[in-house]
């Protein structure tokens, strides 16, 4: 479903929700607040669990684009974006690599006072913790969300440096490795000194394959866009997918849990099948590939 733009503050929907067709399994229609409630998932991420309960979150073409001109915005539609900010109202967390956060200049979380009202009713708190992934540190204070005073961040890095002072309150996670990022001690940390219990996760393709290849991934949210984008690449660098980095060895395999339809939309979830606890090395899992 990728990261969207953010409405101004304040900004309230006003059209009628979007309706969507479940297909798997079958059953009424239903609203995308509907659905998240359905999902329960105040109910992951059980309090004997060293880290969160980590989903990941993306939009694709049906030939495989995760981003067109660098951006995932226009691969999505209507009914994407409300999902999007409805799985966004249902978790403790929302995480991204540095470059994505960048790239699609990331917001406040929930910008939208009334779905900061039903995390409220939820139990939750009015706003996700922002998690930033970063290799190098290398963000800058203008990013919309860290210029904002309403904004919790943390950031997850190896890096001993600091940001320069921002509008956010940002807070770090440093778990190094070798001289690298260790995320399966970085989660573990989220869970520990800040009680996320679910992290949904938003990219970049090198973060989700990361995480895919450490064991860390226990569920796949995959929004299906009607359109073909084609070329190989951008700028000279491959056209990024919801995956880059190594070849997972073997192939992570999913399980179907719920197929929707919205329009000529498909909103896919896949639950992670059980693997070994680490897929790659520790060496392949770099802090360049974070995109700063």
């Amino acid at each position: 479903m990728g990261a969207q733009p953010n409405p101004g503050p304040g900004h309230e929907r006003a059209d009628p929700p979007s309706e969507f067709r479940r297909l798997v399994p079958v059953d009424v229609p239903a609203t995308a607040t509907e659905i998240v409630d359905g999902l329960g998932l105040g109910d992951r991420g059980d309090s004997a669990d060293e880290r969160p309960f980590v989903m990941l979150n993306m939009v694709s073409t049906v030939d495989g684009r995760a981003t067109v001109a660098g951006r995932s915005g226009a691969i999505g539609g209507r009914a994407d974006r409300e999902l999007f900010h409805e799985l966004r109202a249902g978790v403790d967390a929302v995480a991204a690599g540095a470059g994505t956060v960048g790239a699609e200049r990331y917001g406040r979380i929930i910008p939208q006072q009334a779905r900061r009202r039903l995390r409220l009713e939820r139990g939750l708190s009015e706003e996700p913790l922002a998690c930033i992934v970063s290799g190098r540190l290398s963000l800058s204070p203008e990013i919309p969300l860290l210029a904002d005073s309403a904004s919790r961040v943390v950031i997850l890095t190896a890096s001993h440096a600091s940001l320069p002072q921002t509008a956010a309150q940002v807070d770090y996670v440093r778990e190094e490795r070798e001289g690298r990022l260790d995320l399966a001690a970085a989660l573990a940390v989220l869970r520990r000194r800040f009680a996320v219990r679910t992290l949904l996760c938003e990219g970049g393709p090198h973060l989700n394959g990361q995480l895919l290849a450490a064991g860390l991934v226990d569920e796949l949210f995959l929004s299906v866009s009607p359109k073909l984008a084609s070329g190989e690449t951008l700028h000279g660098d491959p056209a990024l997918r919801i995956l880059a980095g190594p070849e997972l060895e073997p192939p992570v395999e999913l399980e179907l849990k719920g197929a929707l339809q919205s329009d000529s939309h498909l909103f896919l979830r896949y639950g992670v099948r059980a693997s070994a606890p680490e897929r790659v090395s520790r060496e392949t899992i770099s802090n360049s590939s974070l995109a700063s």
